[in-house]
């Protein structure tokens, strides 16, 4: 059964036209009507669509997926490797040191606000300098 076409009158310049011809190979069309059905088509999956990979093509789509899956595996490995070296660090200081534990919770919430503080930026050398009164 044919899907039934409504007739759609419809004005454009000579400019548009002839970019129309030119662009019909491209698209893997066979009508000058197909074209712009597929153009209008994708145009309302556009302006509708909130998922911009609907409208995006399957090859950049997946492109782009594989990029940002490679990343977050890179990322996952690097902090990984940064947790283990840290309890390697932590377990070394506390083997040597004899820190009470009421002083601990206090540090551990200094060095929170000092992190959103810094949003991150903390250095050994501000860690020093903190702790030799200079802060």
């Amino acid at each position: 059964m044919t899907e039934e076409k409504v007739k759609f009158l419809m004005r454009i310049d000579s400019d548009t036209d002839r970019k129309i011809k030119t662009a019909m190979p491209l698209a893997n069309v066979r009508s000058q009507n197909e074209f712009v059905e597929n153009a209008l088509r994708f145009y309302c999956d556009y302006l509708a669509s909130q998922d911009c990979f609907s409208v995006l093509p399957p090859m950049l789509v997946s492109a782009i997926r594989a990029t940002v899956q490679s990343s977050e595996t890179h990322i996952c490995r690097i902090l990984f490797k940064l947790a283990v070296e840290m309890d390697m660090m932590m377990n070394i200081l506390a083997a040597g040191m004899e820190i009470p534990e009421e002083q601990l919770r206090e540090l551990r919430g200094r060095c929170v606000q000092n992190v959103k503080k810094t949003n991150g930026g903390i250095t050994l050398e501000n860690a020093v300098a903190y702790q030799r009164g200079a802060d």
